[in-house]
């Protein structure tokens, strides 16, 4: 049987044949610019903020789009990515979505156009509340007073769910991306989150130590404040457990620091200084603070959680910043006058 040709199957067909075939072609190609390339309008007529966190597959950012209103429907906006073979190639970032963008505009802008910017930010560990307010309106062109103000709101605090008359302590310092319309709400709801999450994987060793996260992080705070040496925290905080086990006053420098914080001599403690009336003043009250006395970062926190088991009950600086460590207080005695004797050394 000869193979029927093509130009004779249009022969076979009817001139009312082609009007049909016209009509369909021409009401696919309507229905396909309709559905693809027709605004999406949100009745208001505002900027859209969609952020796309990484890994994000392509269903959760369509199911996302639907549900902020940037898109009406799902379907076509994954059509449109499968079309325009962009269904692996969306980029993570927050971006600025304007009002009436069609699905085809939409998935060019994920896959070719540029994120909003952001500005990083690193936050150094056991930072005083004042100070991080500081920081954060240097580089985030926040205000300070603003930042302070919601650091005592009960509120807001509550709104965090935390249970505490300042978030000193509860803000983990660590490096951050901030977009730069951040305002002081969001930063501080970051940042409290992160440390909410540190302890919620914790909670067991909370329990086994049978404190809370309140004073996990006080203890935290003045570990931070003690030394500069990470390697040193555990140890440091195991110290610090044996004092509290025994009944003996923690008598830890930094409490006190956090007394003269408003003063320009914050950094240095005198005896004077030891009898300032304040349950923060760890040399006259013993147990611990009422509440933390900086932002510890995560390596005190651990510390905090996972305190080295030893005999030591006093430690001191040494030439080198780093300390000695004793079990007694004869030993101590020694270990102070050897560090007096190069300090004097250097005068």
């Amino acid at each position: 049987m000869d193979k029927v040709k093509f130009k004779d199957i249009f022969g076979l067909l009817r001139k009312t044949d082609y009007y049909i075939i016209l009509a369909v072609f021409v009401f696919l190609l309507g229905f396909f610019i309709f559905t693809f390339f027709t605004p999406n309008y949100n009745n208001n007529g505002e900027e859209y903020k969609v952020y796309i966190k990484p890994g994000m597959t392509l269903d959760r950012v369509a199911n996302a789009l639907k549900r902020d209103g940037v898109i009406n429907d799902a379907v076509p906006f994954k059509i449109s990515a499968y079309l325009y073979g962009a269904e692996r190639n969306i980029k993570a970032g927050r971006y600025t979505i304007k009002d009436g963008l069609s699905y085809i505009e939409l998935v060019e802008i994920l896959t070719k156009g540029a994120p909003d910017e952001q500005t990083l930010v690193t936050i150094p560990e056991g930072i005083w509340q004042h100070k991080l307010a500081g920081l954060l309106q240097a580089n985030l062109a926040v205000d300070s007073a603003k930042i302070m103000e919601l650091g005592r709101d009960k509120k807001f605090i509550k709104s965090l769910g935390l249970d505490v008359d300042n978030l000193e302590g509860y803000l983990l310092p660590e490096t951050y991306y901030f977009f730069d319309d951040a305002r002081e709400k969001s930063i501080l709801r970051k940042l409290a989150s992160e440390t909410t999450k540190l302890l919620d994987s914790h909670k067991e060793q909370m329990e086994k130590l049978g404190m809370n996260r309140h004073q996990i992080l006080t203890m935290a705070s003045i570990i931070d404040g003690e030394s500069n040496e990470v390697s040193e925290f555990k140890r440091i905080s195991g110290v610090y457990n044996n004092r509290l086990r025994i009944g003996m006053p923690l008598e830890a420098d930094p409490t006190v620091q956090y007394l003269l914080r408003n003063t320009k001599r914050f950094n240095k403690v005198y005896k004077k200084d030891l009898a300032i009336d304040s349950p923060y003043n760890t040399y006259m009250y013993r147990g611990l603070p009422p509440g933390p006395i900086n932002n510890p970062g995560k390596d005190a926190i651990l510390a905090a959680l996972y305190p080295e088991k030893h005999k030591y009950l006093f430690f001191v600086v040494t030439s080198t910043g780093s300390h000695k460590f004793a079990k007694t207080y004869k030993e101590h005695i020694r270990n102070a006058q050897e560090y007096y004797r190069w300090r004097d050394s250097r005068k």
